[in-house]
């Protein structure tokens, strides 16, 4: 990792990442994010990120963490760490799965 002074790590930080989420945000199609995540990533850094979302559903409904490990495998450790983000974190995990619902209820 490069190492930088904190405010100057910050500001190169968050422009290669609007870069990426403006390249995510173009793809429409669900098999072109999928091929675009595969080059992008690592197949375990694909896994970590997918046991993530996986989590998310359970979580929301108020399945307890052991609950989710024995339902997915994914560690205590992680669905601790998704539920943190669903409680305090930037938003992400909520809007995608508003969309995703609000997509549903426009297809039925």
């Amino acid at each position: 990792m490069k190492t930088r002074p904190d405010s100057e790590r910050e500001k190169a930080s968050d422009a290669p990442l609007k870069a990426l989420a403006r390249a995510l945000a173009a793809l429409d199609k669900p098999q072109d994010v999928q091929a675009f995540l595969r080059d992008l990533c690592t197949p375990a850094e694909l896994e970590a990120m997918a046991d993530r979302w996986r989590v998310v559903p359970l979580l929301r409904k108020g399945v307890p963490y052991r609950e989710i490990y024995d339902l997915t495998g994914v560690s205590v450790t992680t669905i601790g760490r998704v539920a943190r983000s669903l409680e305090h974190g930037a938003g992400g995990y909520t809007a995608a799965i508003e969309r995703l619902a609000a997509r549903r209820t426009e297809s039925n």
